[in-house]
């Protein structure tokens, strides 16, 4: 019988209700003592020294790519393979993206194509790299290889929580991490977003922009014995803090986050398991089978010899009732981007590959066997 299985659904448990009411009964909804909460528990679960919590992952990274330093006219190498924000924050500073291709199959960045990318544009001093679908950049090889060319990184973990590679949290490692908590993403706030970073210097500089470049947070204003208009406008900053109010959601996501983790993971080896005899399809690649893999995402490819189209599969999973997703169109494929920077398909073949054919299957906490099953019938029924 038809189902109905969405492509993503947040669950919502006692603790976020709890945490929830007692900002309403507090009568103080916007930044205060829950965000504050929220952000040393975040520091200390990805294994961060400091942590500041926004109102979107697009927040993060522009006051990551801002505290850094970058400068009009600046290069930052940043994925194709990604979602526009990765690199329209780029753009908010005046500097330009230089855009990279990405291992087929994982989406991730390697030591050989950053090391090509290099070569290629040995100005270059910044990047950004992006954690694709919930594992984590081998980031034990690309770390030394930046230090060696003077390259700053600003990690889009906005898919990446809570997930290793090599033992190590990400979050852990680079100059500033960005994670999401948007509505479909592994632990959400509804909307919102956290920057975390071990270098104190640039935390500052971020909660400083994070709030009209003010340098007495609102919480501090109010509760110090400091008049509350004592303050002082040290830079043109920005209005990114994280209300009380979704951080109380938070609080109370984070305290499952592993057992969400552990869900996906159920759900993602099903398909693994049930799929991967299907010659039409390449599924996702994992490099080490003991790292923790947050499982955002579960992103299948259709190869050429597919029976259908990417968009007529598609088509047919709706039809079904089962809500499927593209992740993504590549950057270089963008009106905005193609035109401004006169890129070329043929030097990202396999984001090209993959954009040909990939698309996004269900997966959240607490699938049903009979949910996954389902989707794995119709998925062979149509390509078979």
């Amino acid at each position: 019988m038809k189902q109905n299985i969405p492509f993503a659904k947040v669950f919502i448990g006692e603790n976020e209700r709890k945490y929830l009411n007692e900002v309403l009964e507090s009568g103080w909804l916007t930044t205060a003592g829950k965000a504050l909460e929220l952000e040393r528990r975040f520091a200390e679960a990805v294994g961060a020294t400091y942590a500041c919590a926004v109102n979107s992952c697009t927040a993060a990274l522009h006051l990551g790519i801002e505290a850094l330093g970058i400068q009009p006219g600046d290069k930052v190498f940043v994925p194709s393979m990604t979602f526009t924000a990765s690199a329209e924050v780029i753009r908010y500073m005046q500097a330009d993206p230089i855009f990279v291709d990405t291992e087929y199959r994982s989406n991730l960045i390697t030591p050989e194509i950053l090391e090509a990318a290099i070569k290629k544009h040995p100005d270059v001093r910044f990047i950004v790299i992006v954690h694709f679908g919930g594992q984590a950049v081998d980031l034990d090889q690309i770390l030394p290889l930046c230090k060696k060319h003077n390259i700053r990184v600003l990690e889009d973990a906005a898919h990446a929580f809570p997930a290793k590679r090599n033992g190590k949290w990400v979050g852990s490692q680079g100059d500033v991490s960005c994670f999401s908590f948007y509505a479909n993403k592994t632990i959400t706030t509804g909307e919102g977003g956290m920057l975390v970073t071990n270098d104190e210097q640039l935390y500052k500089r971020a909660k400083v922009m994070r709030l009209h470049g003010i340098n007495r947070d609102v919480w501090d204003r109010f509760t110090a014995k400091t008049p509350s208009w004592e303050y002082d406008v040290v830079e043109a900053g920005y209005k990114y803090n994280m209300p009380d109010i979704n951080a109380a959601i938070g609080l109370g996501q984070l305290e499952q986050a592993e057992l969400f983790r552990k869900e996906r993971q159920r759900a993602a080896e099903y398909y693994t398991e049930r799929l991967s005899d299907l010659n039409s399809i390449d599924l996702p690649l994992i490099h080490v089978a003991n790292d923790e893999h947050a499982w955002h995402l579960y992103p299948i490819i259709l190869k050429p010899s597919a029976k259908v189209s990417r968009n007529a599969f598609i088509e047919k999973m709706s039809e079904a009732g089962i809500g499927t997703s593209v992740h993504y169109k590549p950057l270089h494929q963008m009106t905005y981007y193609k035109e401004r920077y006169h890129l070329n398909s043929a030097d990202y073949p396999n984001a090209e590959k993959t954009w040909q054919g990939n698309v996004s299957l269900p997966i959240f906490a607490f699938m049903k066997e009979e949910e996954l099953a389902y989707i794995c019938d119709t998925v062979r029924a149509i390509l078979e």
